[in-house]
């Protein structure tokens, strides 16, 4: 019989492996630093892939309830000159592979599967320790311990539980987005939901881009690109919502208005996401009851995949686990064996994706590989 399993982060990829491990009868712990399931807007969009997303949700039994959760017609795809002139325009016609859904819906379908009580909000992880033979203490801010032989690092970039295999840390890959949102878009700011379309628009140049998605209700959901060193985004005060909002736009001076609006017009303030990565084919040495997954293990830059590999993760985590019972270095050798070679392959994916959007050939080097990969969306 494998023993309880501790695992540490309630994102997607923590909450599938609970979930798989479920369905095969077998109990887990998801301890989380966020006080409840609703102190956080769980950010945007997300494209859930045939390839890895959803092979993770049928391993979880739960395909048809996200069916329910799809966005139709999100698939579409955009690209703009920086003057707005359209470049690329591929609509939604229900055969794409990248169905979009809520990422905070989709978390919500995630907890509403698992037994109360599997996941303990407020427990922030301060530390983990080994204590010999394959069991570990893990620390939390409100005094309290709890001692495992089953533990599971799903806590993203700035993992606790990383340490343990691993000294790597993430670093600053030279370049940031700033999010900003805009509400009732189609009625309050006509000109940039006409830009952006039904879908996800992009409108690049080098080093820099401006990134949209159409969200449900009329919302609009913007990142935008810029490479510049982290100094130069700490003389930028986000604390002044509309200054900062200004600065950044100054970056794109002579962009159509319908673009720049995103930007200046946002119903939100400005949020700074630095973007960090993991050294290429991060991996580890096995040490007997701990592993990770997601970010935990392979953070990278942003291609669109990171939320469906942290599921197909947790999907394949939880399979091995259960294919192994009461053998859990079995499990754990067999997953990692597979997650080395397959995170190396995605991580080299995506920085040739970001090279297409932002290097010297975009915005032409994008399209002509989207002209070329029907389906394919960039988010």
């Amino acid at each position: 019989m494998t023993a309880h399993v501790t695992i540490i982060g309630a994102g997607l990829g923590g909450l599938t492996l609970a979930r798989v491990l479920h369905v095969h009868g077998i109990p887990s712990t998801v301890y989380e630093a966020e006080p409840s399931p609703t102190a956080r807007a769980q950010g945007g969009m997300l494209d859930i892939h045939d390839h890895n997303g959803q092979p993770a949700l049928q391993a979880a039994g739960l395909i048809e309830e996200f069916r329910g959760l799809v966005l139709e017609g999100r698939e579409a795809t955009r690209a703009l000159a920086s003057d707005g002139t359209v470049l690329l325009d591929e609509p939604d016609d229900g055969t794409g592979g990248r169905p979009e859904v809520q990422r905070g819906e989709l978390r919500r379908m995630l907890l509403d599967s698992l037994p109360a009580g599997t996941v303990r909000w407020g427990r922030k992880v301060t530390g983990v320790r080994a204590l010999g033979g394959g069991r570990h203490e893990v620390a939390f801010a409100d005094g309290g311990t709890v001692v495992t032989s089953v533990l599971v690092g799903a806590d993203g970039a700035w993992s606790r539980v990383r340490p343990l295999l691993s000294g790597a840390v993430p670093e600053y890959t030279g370049m940031s987005f700033v999010e900003t949102y805009l509400f009732d878009a189609d009625t309050r700011h006509p000109a940039c939901a006409k830009a952006v379309g039904g879908g996800t628009m992009f409108a690049l140049r080098p080093g820099k881009g401006i990134q949209a998605h159409r969200e449900s209700g009329g919302t609009l959901h913007t990142y935008v690109a810029l490479r510049r060193p982290r100094d130069w985004f700490a003389g930028i005060d986000f604390t002044d919502p509309a200054a900062a909002a200004a600065r950044v736009a100054r970056e794109f001076d002579g962009w159509a208005p319908a673009l720049t609006a995103l930007i200046t017009d946002g119903d939100t303030a400005p949020v700074l996401r630095p973007l960090h990565a993991l050294p290429d084919g991060h991996r580890w040495d096995r040490v007997p009851g701990v592993t990770l997954l997601g970010d935990a293990a392979h953070l990278m830059i942003p291609s669109g995949e990171g939320a469906n590999l942290a599921m197909y993760d947790g999907a394949d985590l939880g399979k091995a686990i259960a294919a192994h019972p009461g053998d859990v270095e079995a499990a754990f050798t067999e997953y990692e064996r597979a997650l080395f070679p397959r995170s190396a392959a995605e991580a080299a994916d995506a920085a040739h994706l970001h090279e297409l959007m932002f290097g010297e050939g975009a915005p032409h080097s994008l399209i002509d590989m989207l002209a070329g990969t029907e389906g394919r969306t960039v988010a």
